[in-house]
């Protein structure tokens, strides 16, 4: 349990950081596809030789997780960013934030339906206090436009997010979480290229200096900040968390990302959280505890986790 909260603590912080970096690259000129595909397709070739190390002896395990895999890099790599910058274009960006993260609650309603796992009272109460902290975290305003596509997309990232969860949780226990996470990647590269090069969607690139946390810097360092940081420590520790904790427990721990997200931009861009953000962090911290609570009282959770990590390969 202890290492997997600091997985899924680390993973919410890591996915955090992304703001601060992919801000300097979209305020050069980058567009929102590019700096996506660029970041997953570098994080699956940081990930390759360390998994195919984890991998020594596990091939089975690979050819059995195949369908698996491609569905993680379809749902939670591919889906869930592509569906989240096009809600950004219809939409304010906290509303689509907020649409994403609402796959929480599909995580929830999907153990309950095909795995039999009914949520108890405090399980719904968790889920519901954490979701009214973070639109107070994201400071929602009351005038903001909805546009029905931007919805759509909105809830294909929520789809996106939920099946990242899921697919982490209840994956073969025998494949390295490097190597799901690579493979993952791969596949979501390939696919928003692709989709790049059908022109299904934008793709614009610059290259030159850019302005990071204030200072003028190479483009090369919020790439690499993109690819290392929020992309390949983010993704292994959150797979990681997922088989600790199971699908639902991870889920909810994830939602820290935005506490994480809105503390970045304060110290790097001086964007101070107000009052009502505070408010809501609390509220999100009570709602994790709540949900912890409500799958005590559940009992063990038999379905969601297959086994324990195989070795500490998995879990790195």
């Amino acid at each position: 349990m202890r290492l997997g909260l600091l997985l899924a603590l680390l993973s919410a912080a890591t996915f955090g950081t992304s703001g601060i970096f992919a801000r300097s690259l979209l305020d050069a000129g980058w567009s929102a596809g590019s700096a996506v595909a660029v970041r997953v397709g570098l994080g699956a070739v940081l990930l390759a030789i360390p998994a195919l190390i984890a991998m020594r002896g596990r091939w089975a395990a690979l050819r059995r997780s195949a369908g698996p895999i491609g569905l993680f890099g379809l749902l939670a790599i591919a889906a869930a960013q592509v569906g989240y910058f096009n809600a950004v274009q219809r939409l304010p960006i906290g509303v689509a934030l907020l649409l994403e993260y609402s796959g929480i609650l599909l995580v929830v309603l999907w153990m309950w339906a095909v795995h039999g796992q009914r949520p108890v009272r405090l399980t719904v109460a968790g889920a519901v206090t954490a979701l009214a902290g973070l639109a107070l975290v994201l400071d929602l305003t009351s005038g903001a436009r909805f546009d029905p596509l931007g919805v759509m997309w909105g809830l294909i990232a929520a789809v996106g997010l939920a099946g990242y969860f899921v697919l982490s949780a209840r994956v073969d226990p025998e494949l390295p979480s490097i190597a799901l996470a690579s493979g993952g990647m791969a596949v979501g590269a390939v696919l928003l290229f692709g989709l790049g090069a059908a022109g299904l969607l934008p793709m614009t690139f610059t290259f030159g200096q850019v302005t990071l946390a204030g200072l003028r810097v190479s483009w090369l360092v919020p790439i690499a900040g993109l690819a290392v940081v929020a992309a390949t420590i983010a993704y292994v520790a959150g797979i990681g968390a997922a088989r600790l904790l199971g699908a639902s427990l991870s889920s909810f721990v994830g939602l820290t990302e935005v506490l994480f997200a809105v503390l970045f931009a304060w110290l790097f861009v001086d964007e101070l959280p107000t009052a009502l953000q505070l408010g809501g962090g609390v509220l999100i911290i009570g709602g994790i505890v709540l949900v912890r609570l409500g799958m005590d009282r559940a009992g063990p959770d038999s379905t969601e986790r297959k086994a324990p990590l195989p070795s500490v390969e998995a879990a790195a």
